[in-house]
């Protein structure tokens, strides 16, 4: 770019207009624009060519940019090959959906203090485009746990528990759609499953056990079995009501039968335990109030002793939680009147905590 003169034809490189250079003092230029001295850098000042105003070079639209050579043009990458998933072997049984939810503890020996491999195993034929999500009971909002698609019988992990995790857990939500990738099918109504999940079962031993599709011990929590949703029995308040009247008349007129057993009967002083939780007992506990639901634990706790009466040396342990000690003020209060004379213990507390009684039955003259 040449540099301007005095008496040379500019426009300014970086804003509208010019004029002709009517002085140049260092690197300043004076530019003459219609009778008025406007002050530029020199190096703003472009030269506009004879017979060319510098409104038209201001304005000349740029040359188009060239396009690029042929060789040039670097080719789109080829699309990556997806790869093949292997063919499903489907089996006539497994038309119908069986989907299990499993918790597998880090270490069994310590409950109360591990974490929890959940697992979920497809049995079917069917895909399974899947949710999982948990909930406390004091809320309605609820927590993403898991989601994705599961393979035909396929077992996969989804998440992990965590014991901080647990006291926030009162629910458990499950929703699934079938499908298959190929060929006809027979289409599958969506999968709605809920479902109370009591926390206080992951810290009870009793609560693991085998199961088909695990090599360890777990929590198990069927969701379908053959194509049915599995829903848990609800009870009828009255109805519950009226049958424990009726027992209570039934116990009332049968006689405590009195029967000489050894004491060295393995099978009459094995210990027994019994869990007394609300959730163990009932499987649905809408529409049941306090009242109802502690009536029903006393009667239980009646009918396990009135059956072990005979086996003198048995050891029974009744769990019953720490809790506000309700129910077991309860229990204290039927041992020390209806059931007075038989040892009564607190059960140990490495086993059952804070929450449970231990009682021998002896022989009462």
């Amino acid at each position: 770019m040449a540099t301007p003169k005095i008496g040379d034809t500019v426009r300014f490189l970086n804003s509208v207009g010019g004029g002709r250079v009517v002085r140049i003092e260092g690197q300043i230029a004076y530019v003459d624009e219609d009778g008025f001295e406007t002050p530029a850098l020199l190096r703003e000042c472009v030269v506009v060519a004879a017979g060319e105003t510098f409104y038209e070079r201001s304005y000349k639209p740029s040359s188009p940019t060239p396009a690029p050579k042929p060789d040039s043009v670097k080719p789109a990458p080829a699309p990556q090959p997806q790869p093949e998933l292997p063919p499903v072997r489907e089996t006539p049984e497994g038309e119908k959906i069986n989907l299990v939810i499993g918790f597998e503890p880090a270490d069994i020996k310590r409950l109360s203090d591990t974490s929890f491999d959940a697992f979920v195993v497809n049995d079917s034929n069917f895909c399974l485009y899947l949710t999982v999500a948990t909930r406390p009971n004091e809320s309605d909002k609820w927590t993403l746990r898991y989601g994705g698609m599961i393979e035909p019988a396929m077992q996969e992990f989804m998440f992990e528990l965590l014991p901080e995790d647990l006291p926030s857990i009162d629910r458990i939500a499950v929703r699934a759609i079938p499908f298959k990738r190929s060929g006809d099918f027979t289409m599958k109504p969506a999968i709605n499953f809920e479902q109370r999940l009591d926390a206080t079962k992951f810290a009870r031993l009793h609560c693991f056990g085998t199961n088909p599709y695990f090599d360890s011990q777990v929590l198990a929590i069927d969701v379908v079995k053959d194509d049915e949703v599995q829903v848990p029995r609800k009870v009828d308040p009255e109805q519950l009501r009226r049958a424990m009247q009726e027992k209570e008349r039934d116990d009332r007129r049968k006689t405590r039968p009195v029967a000489k057993v050894s004491k060295s009967s393995k099978a009459s002083t094995a210990l027994l335990e019994i869990d007394l939780h609300a959730a163990e007992l009932l499987d649905d506990l809408r529409g049941l109030s306090p009242a109802d639901i502690l009536n029903y634990q006393i009667d239980t706790f009646r009918k396990v002793m009135d059956e072990n009466l005979c086996n003198i040396g048995r050891e029974i342990v009744f769990i019953h939680g720490k809790g506000e000690g309700v129910l077991r003020g309860a229990l204290m209060k039927e041992l020390n009147h209806r059931y007075k004379g038989h040892d009564v213990a607190d059960a140990s507390f490495r086993e059952y905590g804070f929450g449970a009684t231990k009682v021998t039955i002896r022989k009462i003259k």
